[in-house]
């Protein structure tokens, strides 16, 4: 049976979504949960056990990259106890993960060399033909065609409803990071749109970037989510008053209008298929209350923020 380190936490996840976790050898310390209890983490950083703000985290991030410093690093005598047959790893963004040169000078002096296949979608598209890229790689092609059918029909039942109800798109800004503040990329878009709504602000299969805000005050969003990469909710609220406090924020409509979320970010950036339709049901539910409900399992993955209450204090 081949044997395979996943150095993404989406890869990790699809790999147990598709049921192919026997395959699985090597993980990284940001996996899930359920991997981090039964796989090996091979790829360790700098950070970890540090509680540090978005504001120390970006300033940490930004200084690493510009020195060509590396924040990641691989657990080489454990990998090479794995000796994996095959190693998933990106080239998207040297920032949240490791990437392919890091993972190629790793394994440059293991005896047995893994072949490298980088999973790096931009769009949500290439997420769900990332799935088919993974599985085939383990010659289990028809299990990824079997699992993305089932996704597609949840998608469908969205935009149906939404289609049936002739709902207006909402006004919508999704932030990916709060200090700075950074609009959304990539697939976020995407999934964004199947939910009814429109990011004006967003960068559609492309990297996210820092996004003034005088510009949101200027663009004024009807529904803003805010879903820091790689934040819980409860991790977020920790530094909520960076938002509130600022100039304009009780004159946005989406503050006005009680509708403003937080949201745990493995729905969106995350790159893992399945986790990103949970994205898009729940947007569905927020954007469109009166046509879809948020799904009962997604109950805990957000909370709305009550700035009716806050407003009014």
């Amino acid at each position: 049976m081949l044997k395979v380190c996943s150095f993404l936490p989406a890869v990790t996840q699809m790999l147990y979504d598709m049921g192919l976790q026997e395959h699985l050898h090597g993980i990284t310390f940001e996996c899930p949960e359920r991997a981090l209890k039964e796989k090996k983490p091979v790829v360790r950083c700098v950070l970890e056990g540090k509680n540090l703000t978005s504001i120390e985290i970006d300033a940490l991030f930004s200084a690493s990259k510009h020195q060509g410093k590396d924040l990641y690093y691989v657990d080489e005598p454990l990998l090479a106890e794995i000796a994996p047959d095959i190693i998933f790893t990106q080239d998207m963004c040297d920032i949240c993960q490791i990437d392919t040169a890091c993972t190629a000078a790793a394994v440059a002096n293991l005896e047995k060399q893994p072949e490298l296949i980088s999973i790096s979608p931009e769009s949500l598209e290439d997420v769900f033909e990332s799935a088919v890229t993974i599985a085939k790689a383990l010659g289990k092609e028809e299990v990824a065609y079997a699992y993305l059918d089932g996704l597609h029909k949840r998608i469908d039942i969205v935009v149906d409803k939404l289609r049936a109800a002739r709902a207006l798109p909402k006004r919508i800004m999704l932030m990916e990071w709060l200090d700075p503040i950074f609009n959304c990329g990539h697939w976020i878009p995407h999934q964004i749109a199947f939910a009814g709504g429109v990011d004006m602000l967003s960068n559609p299969s492309g990297d996210s970037i820092v996004t003034q805000w005088d510009k949101i005050v200027k663009y004024n969003p009807e529904v803003l989510v805010i879903a820091p990469c790689g934040f819980t909710v409860d991790r977020t609220l920790e530094e909520l008053h960076i938002l509130i406090e600022k100039e304009g924020w009780n004159n946005l409509k989406a503050v006005q209008d009680n509708a403003v979320f937080i949201a745990d970010f493995d729905m969106f950036t995350q790159s893992s298929a399945n986790t990103l339709v949970n994205g898009i049901e729940l947007l569905a539910g927020l954007f469109h209350p009166d046509v879809l409900q948020v799904p009962e399992k997604l109950s805990m993955k957000y909370k709305h923020l009550n700035t009716a209450k806050v407003l009014h204090k």
